[in-house]
């Protein structure tokens, strides 16, 4: 339970902080900060958590990632369905505390839905968005599946590396699609956002937790096949 009760803390602060990031300095190609802004603000959590729920859930806070590690042994499928329940509570409470603060304080949603993804960066495109979104978590969950195996040995400097592996994603990814590479991620801001009469994210919301678990087999596959001895 205790693993459980890690992952929803992680990934509500994941929402707060990287979401409420970009809802409030924006994310606008011409300006460019509020992208770099942004990006940080995800890569950074994820260095935080790493570091302090990291011993006890190994910080997944994203079901992309569990389903990485499910593939490649590394946990049960009762642990996995834990998991992604807890990860998905967690999102969607940490877009209740946005919605707090940005409802009942007045304060400006630079975004227009709780920073849920969307797919006006790629022209509407389905198949664009698909594309981004595998890709880019191809990339991140490769990277956690390499820089965590017992046998790389990277010791305390896992964390960091895949906090800068997600700020790297989301430099590219923003303009795109919002970067998900997370469902739950995707699934709180989106479900917010419904509440409060803006569906536009909901009706997309199956690109966001295909995409992102699409990559994450792929890279499970990948590295699975890379790294054997055979």
């Amino acid at each position: 339970m205790k693993k459980y009760v890690a992952e929803f803390i992680g990934t509500a602060v994941l929402v707060t902080l990287g979401c409420g990031t970009a809802m409030l300095v924006g994310c606008d190609a011409a300006a460019g900060g509020g992208y770099i802004l942004t990006a940080l603000a995800f890569g950074l959590v994820i260095v935080g958590m790493a570091y302090s729920i990291g011993n006890i859930s190994g910080c997944h806070i994203n079901p992309a990632v569990s389903l990485g590690v499910l593939m490649s042994g590394g946990m049960s499928v009762k642990d996995f369905v834990g998991y992604v329940v807890s990860q998905c509570l967690g999102a969607l409470a940490g877009a209740g505390v946005l919605a707090v603060i940005f409802t009942t304080g007045s304060v400006t949603d630079m975004t227009g839905g709780f920073g849920s993804n969307g797919l006006a960066g790629v022209n509407g495109s389905v198949v664009s968005g698909l594309i981004v979104e595998i890709v880019l978590t191809f990339v991140f969950v490769l990277t956690i599946l390499g820089v965590t195996d017992k046998k790389a040995n990277h010791g305390s400097f896992a964390g960091i590396v895949i906090g800068l592996t997600l700020t790297l994603v989301h430099i590219l990814g923003i303009g795109l699609t919002g970067t998900s590479v997370n469902p739950a991620r995707s699934f709180g801001p989106a479900l917010v956002a419904a509440f409060t009469g803006n569906t536009a994210p909901i009706a997309c919301l199956w690109v966001f937790i295909v995409g992102p678990l699409v990559g994450a087999a792929l890279a499970a596959v990948v590295y699975k096949a890379l790294s054997s001895e055979k």
